[in-house]
């Protein structure tokens, strides 16, 4: 059982290569989707991502309980493709209709942090079972220092949970302008 964190930014390549990785796997693979589409935008990339994978993968729509839908979903034999962890992250700080102050002290609600270690018991749990795992999530710690108290806030945490998810996971990849470079494990 393997679990690999693909990450990098925005249009990097990253869901591609874990999508690809998935296909090379043989294995019957479960995408567990964690976007929401709160406008027509958004509601534009999810088409264009669902356009790209295969018909036959299951598509699991999971936007805040990712941890159980972990659990709930491995099986030897099958891959989980969750595509991704930043959106994922997203959804819990904005979870009840949080209104964040442009400055000052960030208060996350208690859904954020329940479900934060709740996925990451998860995963630590399914190291040892026969279920691959590719996790997808952005890398948004590279840039400035984002304007505003929320903002930097997100970025706190998802450098945190990137962490905390390449410290459990067997191997690490950084996929920049559609190239993989491998920080953590043998090849892939």
């Amino acid at each position: 059982m393997t679990q690999t964190l693909v990450f990098g930014g925005a249009r990097s390549g990253k869901s591609a290569y874990a999508e690809q990785l998935a296909r090379d796997s043989g294995k019957e693979v479960v995408y567990l989707a964690t976007a929401q589409a709160g406008d027509g935008e958004m509601a534009s990339r999810i088409a264009h991502h669902r356009a790209q994978r295969p018909a036959e993968w299951p598509t699991v729509e999971e936007p805040l309980h990712l941890g159980a839908a972990l659990l709930a979903h491995a099986r030897p034999g099958r891959l989980l493709l969750v595509d991704c962890l930043t959106l994922w992250l997203s959804n819990l700080m904005f979870s009840s209709g949080e209104s964040y102050p442009d400055v000052g002290a960030i208060v996350l609600p208690e859904l954020f942090h329940s479900e934060r270690a709740h996925f990451l018991t998860a995963l630590a749990e399914l190291e040892h079972g026969e279920c691959d795992i590719v996790l997808v999530s952005n890398e948004v710690g590279m840039g400035i220092v984002p304007y505003g108290a929320v903002s930097r806030c997100f970025t706190d945490e998802a450098g945190r949970l990137n962490q905390a998810v390449a410290a459990v996971c067997q191997r690490a990849v950084l996929v920049a302008a559609g190239l993989p470079l491998v920080l953590k494990g043998g090849p892939c």
